[in-house]
């Protein structure tokens, strides 16, 4: 396996784990919004990471 194919992988598991976040806080959103708010946060920092992977994942593509 290459580093393109690690990042793809980790960018999959990322991905499921921001919608598990999202689905959480919107669930949360109606009977505890501090739990709500805790999970949005997490999902936005997740979102974060899955940003910088898919540019690093362009930047390789764009090199060779």
């Amino acid at each position: 396996m290459n580093q393109i194919d690690n990042i793809k992988i980790n960018q999959n598991r990322l991905n499921l784990r921001y919608k598990e976040l999202i689905e959480q806080a919107y669930n949360f959103r109606q009977t505890d919004s501090a739990l709500s708010d805790i999970s949005e946060y997490r999902a936005i920092k997740l979102l974060n990471k899955l940003n910088r992977l898919k540019y690093l994942v362009r930047e390789n593509h764009t090199t060779k």
